[in-house]
């Protein structure tokens, strides 16, 4: 499999050499497919070997030495400002979320087609994340849990939906145009919910340190796989008008 997939990267190497200079006019779609198939592919293995171990002694007394660290600092303060950050990952906060950047993706933008990049990226990593538990099957921590859960333990569906949901965000801030300010302080605000509401699950119990290491890798690869593809069909339009475009040119010339 290795072997394969270093074949395919040295393929999309050549093939970046050859198509991808600077002044080509198709260079940042080659460029955001090229780095998000990179990502795609280092994150799978990384996926592929975590799951490996989660039944290991290793990565047991890892999870228990993070977990006994982390749920040290429990007061009642802390127990309601991460149970607050826990529930920005649940559906509620998400339709809220995807109501504001409706919003903002219609009015402001004209361009429904981010909107729905954001809907596919969040419902699919859901049920891939669904798909998962059932697959590995793993039990929650046996620790005092300070909130419900009722589901599987890995990966973490909040940490996976997090880093889909918010990551794709990311994503998408710099690929609108906006002042850097502004898309310095969105990014920031996307990734901080995407580390904290991962560790809110470790401070509250419901879930190992290897469970949102593997929702976090889980929705990454997911943000990296909708970017590839999300790019190619834009990259395809784009080929499209251009040809539609010097097809209309040559009509008139023959007119």
């Amino acid at each position: 499999m290795r072997k394969g997939i270093t074949q395919a990267i040295n393929k999309i190497v050549e093939f970046m050499r050859t198509h991808g200079s600077r002044n080509h006019p198709y260079f940042p779609f080659y460029l955001l497919i090229f780095l998000a198939f990179i990502v795609f592919v280092l994150g799978l293995n990384v996926f592929v070997e975590l799951s490996e171990e989660i039944s290991g002694k290793a990565l047991r007394r890892y999870d228990t030495q993070v977990t006994d660290y982390i749920t040290s600092f429990r007061s009642p303060e802390l127990n309601k400002f991460f149970q607050f950050i826990t529930d920005m990952g649940d559906l509620y906060a998400y339709i809220i979320a995807t109501t504001l950047a409706a919003i903002y993706f219609f009015f402001k933008l004209r361009n429904k087609w981010f909107l729905f990049q954001l809907l596919g990226v969040l419902i699919i990593s859901a049920l891939a994340n669904i798909a998962l538990k059932r697959a590995f099957n793993r039990a929650r921590p046996t620790i005092e849990h300070l909130v419900v859960v009722k589901s599987l333990s890995y990966p973490s569906g909040h940490a996976m939906s997090a880093m889909a949901f918010y990551g794709f965000l990311t994503y998408l801030v710099f690929q609108i145009k906006m002042k850097r300010w502004l898309r310095a302080v969105l990014s920031t605000i996307f990734i901080f919910l995407i580390l904290a509401i991962g560790i809110s699950r470790i401070y509250l119990g419901v879930h190992f340190p290897s469970d949102v290491a593997g929702g976090f890798i889980a929705g990454l690869i997911w943000v990296a796989f909708c970017v590839v593809l999300f790019n190619i069909i834009a990259l395809l339009r784009a080929r499209k008008r251009d040809r539609e475009g010097n097809v209309e040119v040559e009509e008139n010339l023959e007119d």
